[in-house]
């Protein structure tokens, strides 16, 4: 399981460091891909395999499916960490998470996400305050 919230720097050639927490369970090689509110997802083989999976599931003749399928695998990388622990982001990726130096790497259960930290911290400011709101809205939590 993934959880936490971590900054790091991406270097100009496009290389951030994944949080030393994140490395075993994403082992040398994990996908990373298009995320959903301007993030990039990153997940183990395993659980990119099931997702995969769920996908194929959905029928081609919707419209959406299709959408998303196209956006969601095109955007699919396989990459790996290099002795510095860093994995190396495509431009493309880069800018469709809209990427500068400043990041935020947070774990979210299944998946890593990758924000550029001004875009997190947008996020974060419009959603913390409904925190209490969401959880209500979505499931009857007990904890």
């Amino acid at each position: 399981m993934f959880m936490g919230e971590y900054e790091h720097q991406m270097d100009v050639k496009g290389r951030l460091i994944v949080p030393a927490k994140f490395r075993e369970e994403l082992s040398e090689h994990f996908v990373i891909t298009r995320g959903l509110d301007r993030c990039l997802f990153g997940y183990t083989m395993a659980e990119w395999q099931a997702i995969e999976q769920k996908l194929k599931a959905l029928p081609i003749t919707k419209k959406d499916a299709r959408k998303f399928m196209r956006l969601f695998f095109s955007g699919a990388v396989e990459v790996e960490l290099d002795k510095q622990g860093r994995m190396n982001i495509p431009a493309n990726l880069r800018e469709y998470a809209k990427l500068s130096k400043e990041c935020v790497i947070v774990g979210v259960s299944s998946r890593i996400e990758i924000w550029d930290k001004t875009e997190w911290q947008i996020f974060y400011d419009d959603t913390e305050p409904h925190y209490a709101e969401i959880a209500e809205d979505l499931i009857e939590i007990d904890f």
